[in-house]
């Protein structure tokens, strides 16, 4: 475990700038709007050695007489959690506004807590208005700071005393907190309410990301840890993917690019489709980004339950031909109410993964490709027919074989596919991504004379 240290404060004070700051790389999104941050935002930080956790909340709003903010009882038991887990808080106010009610009422809330508090001053620019912006918050007792997250005031002093904070907790973090120590990494991607939170808390049994109708309720991409038979995964759950036409405001546009990023950085991702909706446009542009990118994926169709039974039937085989582009891919029908399908999700990602991890030696590659090569020659194309030298795979994720021949132009569409799926059945990867890629062996006359 981490010493960790939560960041409060009522909306648009700076919190996740000051997150980002410390963290020293862009892991919150941040907008002037304020009730950007919703869901609580983990990241571990480090200075001068010093290991910590960092947790960002959304805006604190205690008494709230605006109705149309659907999130405020959500954001609350999120921040609220957030207090409980952490050793230690940091309370973020605004210099430039001063003290208002609102960050009296959050700070007599966080003061029950009984645990150490840092007043953090943001928005102070220089040391010539440190007095004047941090004069109305002596009366509330913390110990206070002045900083400028925007700015840059501060910021070192304030990174040495989170540290110190992170320190005076007297917690020794464990001896490998790195990515290993999040296990499997699985992104969930997906168009906005097709059901990704509610998957996240359904299969983690605990309600750790909002769930509502409205789509585009998550903005951030939020990570959740947590063991399952002895295992260990990571959820990365990100913002609904709309079409571009549709993204009327810069932060969705920042949630759609990181939802985008962490599907390609996590080891496995969930795509999920809406049951009723169907397979959109706007999911077929997934699909292709997904097999494009060689993501290694699986497809959970999701809200089952809202389908009668005697329609299911035909549900399947509109949906067989609709991904029939991703044929590899493993497609699960999921209900996030009656939990159907989603117990063995766990399970086919760690083999996904596994598929992922396949090392196939040089020389048994070349055997399997004198197999295929004489069983079924490469077709004559303009009087030449594709002669293979050698195959190897290459050192990265998901399997990629490099075969080397003659001429790479030879190879047809039709051929390459053949190969695929011999490669497929003769190595037993069934729904990993398998690149193949055809490397000439000859220089053109042309090229040796421009040199």
């Amino acid at each position: 475990m981490l010493p960790t240290i939560a960041l409060i404060g009522r909306p648009n004070v700076g919190k996740s700038t000051l997150f980002n700051r410390l963290l020293r790389k862009k892991r919150a999104i941040t907008h002037d709007m304020p009730g950007i941050t919703r869901d609580r935002i983990y990241a571990e930080g480090n200075f001068n050695g010093v290991q910590y956790a960092l947790i960002d909340t959304g805006g604190l709003v205690m008494e709230s007489d605006n109705d149309s903010e659907e999130f405020q009882g959500d954001i609350f038991d999120q921040a609220r959690e957030a207090i409980e887990e952490s050793h230690a808080l940091i309370l973020v106010v605004d210099g430039r506004t001063g003290m208002t009610p609102l960050d009296e009422q959050v700070a007599a809330y966080i003061r029950q807590s009984n645990k150490p508090i840092l007043l953090l001053v943001n928005k102070v620019d220089g040391a010539e208005i440190e007095a004047q912006c941090t004069a109305d918050f002596h009366c509330l007792g913390f110990e206070i700071m002045p900083v400028s997250a925007e700015h840059g005031f501060n910021l070192l002093e304030l990174r040495e005393k989170v540290a110190d904070m992170a320190l005076a907790t007297g917690i020794e973090p464990e001896d490998e907190e790195d990515e290993e120590a999040k296990g499997l990494k699985i992104a969930m991607l997906g168009r906005p309410n097709a059901g990704k939170s509610s998957m996240v808390n359904a299969l983690t049994g605990e309600t750790r990301v909002i769930v509502s109708d409205i789509a585009g309720t998550t903005r951030d991409s939020v990570d959740v840890t947590f063991e399952s038979g002895g295992k260990v995964y990571t959820f990365v759950d990100t913002a609904g993917v709309r079409r571009r036409t549709n993204i009327t405001d810069t932060i969705e546009r920042f949630s759609v690019v990181r939802a985008l990023r962490s599907s390609t950085k996590a080891d496995i991702t969930i795509m999920v489709v809406d049951a009723i909706a169907g397979i959109t446009k706007q999911d077929k542009r997934l699909l292709e980004y997904l097999l494009r990118e060689a993501v290694p994926f699986i497809i959970t169709v999701n809200k089952i339950d809202l389908v009668s039974k005697q329609e299911r039937t035909a549900l399947r085989e509109g949906f067989e031909r609709a991904l029939r582009m991703a044929h590899h891919v493993p497609v699960v029908y999921t209900s996030c109410i009656s939990k159907s399908g989603l117990g063995g999700i766990l399970a086919l990602a760690s083999r996904l993964k596994k598929e992922c991890s396949i090392r196939i030696s040089t020389g048994q590659l070349n055997r399997i490709m004198k197999d295929i090569v004489e069983k079924h020659q490469p077709p004559v194309v303009k009087r030449r027919r594709a002669k293979f030298k050698y195959i190897t795979q290459a050192d990265e994720e998901p399997p990629t074989f490099i075969f080397f021949i003659n001429d790479e132009k030879l190879i047809k569409p039709t051929y390459h596919r053949f190969l695929e799926n011999r490669l497929r059945k003769l190595l037993n990867v069934k729904n990993a991504p398998l690149n193949v890629v055809f490397r000439s062996t000859f220089r053109k006359k042309e090229d040796i004379v421009h040199k």
